[in-house]
């Protein structure tokens, strides 16, 4: 459509359009506003409202939008937190996986007040799954209870751990004391490198039998690769493995244990 032909239509000068969509003059009245609604197939008073804001103080226009992308980023924390729920395998985001990428801190920010910082932010503690006991003498045998990876009936939380594949378990027996006494709960990192002295839980082959002992790499007098796993309290004996005689080790990094 033409410009000749949009003033026929509203019934005013093409000079006057002209005007209008340069910003020459201002908003123009109800009449002509409601006209242009009609001949551009626009909503009913989709252009008064615009000139109801163009009519507005520009501090004030400033503040709307303020509150506008406020208000939007809100929202976002509102889906974000409606994401989360139920515990491990439940899909959705996540507030760590938001804070990690710094969504959380730009959200919070934006809905802060103009020239303020939100809150300083924690990172939350892992979930950990507590899957069974441990044993902390002889190897014996274990149960994850059937359940999938990362599911339990019970769990703590363990701050400073970023590994979404750490487990707990619960020591049984006496063999690691004084370092670690019976109850004790020991979380195990996946992620962790496991070296020479490393406190692990180890799982060994043919039987999954597990337990958690002090780890040192050795060589047999052929040269063949041998696994120590050590207790550490003095009345129980090392037990000597071929490499491939232990099919998992993974390193303890933290400890808890109830006070009294």
């Amino acid at each position: 459509m033409s410009l000749d032909q949009l003033a026929d239509l509203v019934g005013c000068s093409k000079s006057y359009l002209s005007a209008i969509e340069n910003g020459r003059c201002g908003p123009p009245g109800a009449g002509v506003l409601e006209r242009l609604e009609h001949a551009l197939g626009l909503q009913s008073h989709t252009l008064s409202r615009l000139a109801e804001l163009q009519a507005t103080p520009t501090g004030i226009r400033r503040e709307l939008d303020e509150l506008r992308h406020r208000q939007a980023a809100a929202g976002k924390l509102a889906d974000l937190l409606r994401g989360i729920g139920g515990g491990p395998g439940v899909g959705g985001p996540s507030l760590d996986v938001a804070y990690r990428s710094g969504e959380l801190r730009r959200l919070i920010d934006r809905m802060s007040p103009p020239g303020e910082a939100g809150p300083d932010l924690v990172a939350l503690p892992v979930e950990v799954p507590v899957i069974n006991k441990v044993a902390a003498g002889y190897p014996r045998d274990f149960t994850d209870l059937g359940y999938p990876v990362g599911i339990a009936d019970e769990y703590i939380r363990c701050p400073d751990l970023a590994d979404p594949d750490a487990f707990a378990a619960r020591v049984v027996g006496d063999s690691m004391t004084p370092q670690y006494v019976e109850g004790d709960i020991v979380i195990f990192s996946p992620a962790r490198d496991v070296r020479n002295g490393s406190d692990c839980f180890a799982r060994m082959w043919p039987d999954d039998e597990t337990t958690f002992k002090r780890v040192f790499f050795e060589s047999g007098p052929a040269g063949e690769e041998l696994i120590r796993l050590q207790p550490l309290n003095p009345a129980y004996p090392a037990r000597v493995l071929p490499r491939e005689g232990v099919v998992g080790l993974f390193a303890a990094v933290s400890v808890m244990r109830r006070i009294g």
